[in-house]
């Protein structure tokens, strides 16, 4: 798809159609669709009148300009509340209408700056959540249909009309990179596990190497035999499915050290293994390697984005199968960094593949580790599938990624880390054990997360990979959490 800008009025502008807005309370248009409304002889004011137009929060009016303009559909948006407009419902907002025009056969749209000037929202920041809400609210997963759906059209090209200059431009770059690079991860999340498979992602991993000239290992069982990781040996010893270890690496400037590690779940299948899951819903577990995309699709963005930083992802990526060779509860493993592990669920099993990938992020170096996974059920019953879990050994990283969290509307939540949760995952026969009782799942988690990470400064992410229905930027499936997070917080390194 083409975004672009254009100088100019939007009434003169052609295009199939237009979008102008109305704030929620307003007796009158107001700006450019004051002006679409004199060519349209008040059409929109009589609407305003008459509680046709309110005004509301993603409210969608379709009107026809009957010949009066170059283009034949208006669009009057609703953004809610003049004093409560943010960068996100601007994000929001902007992919709900192109998600109705979509519907409607319309390939070329055309906006004013939505929110430009209004509670200091910058042109800049207004147009990079256009775009961004342009390339996530159109996002659709059909790869495996072989019939096209009836009515569903495609929206070739976006154009943002207001006062063009070179940062707006360059916005709607940045925004259409780190939107794309979200609906990557998402790309990946929706494969079906009889394609997503280690080997799959470790295919996916080398082909962005080979795009954007990043540098890529890829570790089989033997190099991580070598290496002793038994939590990520463990854990596939159930499938088929050779395990991989992906390290993928973004250099940004010249130093030989990482400034930042990147680790990632993927759990390419979980079935639960010998802890089997309930049948309901064991599909959705094709998901379980969100963290791992994530991550991926973050390096591919700041590969193209371009800030000095250097950067590297760390990928262990297995399926989780019941099998005569599977991980049994009781089993005790080692991890890389030498400490035991007594395997009592063999259903968490991500922080097994974590231990080791973290383990190995800290012997090489990273000055910071951010990890992100699809962890734990507890996780979602406390904070729902709305905002993630966030855990830390050092406050100021995770401030910094939930002011992030914040830009992107990815919302985030500091949950504790108290000492006193380690008790919980204290072994009788090894140094820890992999679960604790029924409280704080999420906690306990996180501290058995904590056990692989020595000194080094380090975020844990546990969020929901997945939503039921379309709202917004999100579409129903994969969401892409927590790539544009990510994006913003290295970007702001970098800028600080």
């Amino acid at each position: 798809m083409d975004i672009k800008a254009a100088t100019g009025e939007i009434a003169d502008i052609k295009a199939d159609a237009i979008v102008v807005s109305h704030f929620e309370g307003a007796k009158k248009p107001e700006g450019a669709a004051a002006d679409i409304d004199k060519k349209l002889d008040g059409v929109i004011s009589n609407l305003i009148k008459q509680k046709d137009v309110k005004g509301k929060l993603n409210e969608i009016t379709l009107l026809h300009s009957l010949g009066k303009l170059p283009t034949g559909k208006i669009v009057v948006l609703g953004l809610g509340k003049k004093q409560e407009l943010n960068v996100n419902k601007v994000r929001g907002v902007t992919a709900e209408a192109c998600r109705y025009l979509r519907a409607r056969s319309v390939s070329r749209v055309a906006s004013v700056i939505i929110g430009d000037g209004i509670n200091k929202i910058s042109a800049e920041s207004a147009v990079q959540a256009m775009s961004e809400g342009v390339v996530l609210g159109l996002y659709t997963f059909r790869r495996y249909m072989t019939k096209k759906e009836n009515g569903l059209g495609e929206i070739k090209e976006f154009t943002a009309v207001g006062r063009v200059k070179k940062s707006i431009e360059q916005a709607i770059a940045k925004g259409k990179i780190i939107a794309e690079a979200a609906n990557y991860a998402r790309d990946m999340v929706n494969e079906p596990g009889n394609y997503m498979t280690p080997t799959q992602m470790a295919s996916a991993a080398r082909q962005l190497a080979k795009k954007y000239g990043l540098k890529i290992q890829v570790f089989d069982k033997d190099k991580m035999k070598e290496l002793g990781m038994g939590g990520l040996l463990g854990v596939s010893q159930g499938s088929r499915q050779p395990p991989k270890f992906i390290i993928l690496s973004y250099k940004g400037r010249q130093s030989s050290g990482i400034d930042l590690g990147l680790v990632g779940k993927g759990i390419t299948f979980d079935s639960g293994g010998i802890s089997i899951k309930p049948s309901e819903s064991m599909a959705d577990m094709k998901g379980d390697m969100a963290g791992a995309a994530a991550m991926l699709a973050t390096i591919s963005a700041i590969a193209q984005l371009k800030p000095a930083i250097n950067v590297t992802a760390f990928v262990p990526a297995t399926e989780n199968l019941p099998s005569g060779t599977a991980l049994k509860p009781g089993d005790i493993i080692k991890a890389m960094n030498g400490k035991t592990i007594e395997v009592l669920n063999t259903d968490a099993e991500g922080r097994l593949i974590l231990a080791d990938a973290l383990s190995y992020a800290v012997k090489s170096g990273a000055k910071a580790i951010v990890d992100a996974a699809t962890l734990t059920g507890a996780c979602q019953i406390a904070l729902g599938k709305i905002t993630s879990g966030t855990f830390t050994n050092n406050q100021a990283l995770l401030d910094k990624v939930i002011t992030a969290a914040n830009e992107a509307g990815e919302p985030a939540w500091q949950m504790p880390m108290f000492d006193e949760y380690k008790e919980f995952i204290k072994s009788d026969v090894a140094d820890i054990k992999n679960i604790g009782n029924r409280y704080g799942g999420a906690i306990t988690a996180a501290k058995f997360l904590e056990e692989f990470v020595d000194k080094t400064p380090w975020l844990h992410i546990d969020f929901t990979g997945d939503t039921d229905k379309d709202k917004g930027y999100l579409v129903k499936g994969a969401t892409g959490v927590p790539v544009r997070t990510l994006v913003n917080f290295i970007l702001a390194q970098v800028n600080k």
